[in-house]
């Protein structure tokens, strides 16, 4: 199978690479910095002898290099698997992009929807195309003023506002392409990753917790026909999201004002 991770250069995103990569799939890494990539590629390979590995660089704070790397990634792809949006922030030097927005809420939610809408036809050749979009414990209800870069809010609030928002957007993805697997997911709260201790200082859990349930989500057959729902690994179970997810009036709220955001 073609599968890409984002954001897959450390922690969970490069630890599941390795898991897919093993069991000899072509495996699309994506990070910032194209030197560390190609190091993280090349890792890989010679840790797994598999050579179909490949990597992609874009800043996903920047939505034009998002749209760059997409046009990439269509020249090389002629169909996509499964797609595991695991790209996050959540401390950053700046608090908003080049275009005014939100760091949090471009990289943790803006950029994946952009990719996924430029892949989408990719991702509708595969047979069984999964998509699984990293969520969070942390859900907190949409501000629009900071969603749309006119009010700023502190970097936990946003982090939390972004993740439901990516929740949210993957419940109204799985109902508008039937043919598309979609599954939302808590990797697990505080897991031991760079992101997680650079916030927090501190780690609940291994990041094999989290690169585990990602490599179950993506190939296992357990997870084939499962779509629009919220898998908690703090709890190993499927489990309910923040009330907003289910709220068809604030989703299409959602899905309209992003829009208007990425039409800018």
């Amino acid at each position: 199978m073609n599968i890409l991770i984002t954001g897959s250069t450390d922690g969970i995103g490069k630890l599941v690479g390795i898991k897919l990569a093993e069991q000899g799939h072509e495996v699309y890494l994506h990070g910032r910095n194209r030197e560390k990539l190609n190091k993280v590629v090349s890792e890989i390979k010679e840790e797994t002898k598999n050579e179909n590995i490949k990597g992609f660089v874009a800043d996903f704070s920047d939505l034009d290099a998002v749209k760059q790397m997409t046009q990439e990634i269509k020249q090389d792809l002629s169909k996509l698997d499964v797609l595991i949006n695991n790209a996050g922030v959540y401390n950053s030097s700046k608090s908003q992009n080049k275009d005014g927005l939100d760091m949090r809420f471009a990289v943790n939610y803006l950029a994946p929807f952009l990719l996924i809408h430029e892949l989408i036809y990719l991702l509708k050749k595969a047979e069984k195309p999964r998509i699984i979009n990293l969520s969070s414990a942390a859900q907190s209800p949409i501000n629009y003023e900071v969603l749309t870069g006119h009010e700023e809010r502190s970097e936990g609030e946003t982090y939390a506002q972004s993740k439901l928002a990516l929740t949210m957007w993957s419940f109204y993805l799985a109902k508008t392409e039937p043919s598309i697997n979609v599954i939302a997911v808590n990797p697990g709260s505080l897991l031991n990753t760079k992101m997680v201790n650079d916030a927090f200082g501190k780690h609940w859990s291994s990041a094999d917790k989290g690169a585990n349930i990602l490599y179950e989500l993506s190939v296992s057959e357990d997870y084939q026909d499962v779509s629009g729902k919220y898998f908690d690994n703090d709890r190993g179970t499927f489990a309910e999201a923040h009330p907003d997810a289910y709220n068809e009036t604030k989703i299409n709220k959602l899905i309209t004002t992003t829009a208007k955001i990425l039409a800018d």
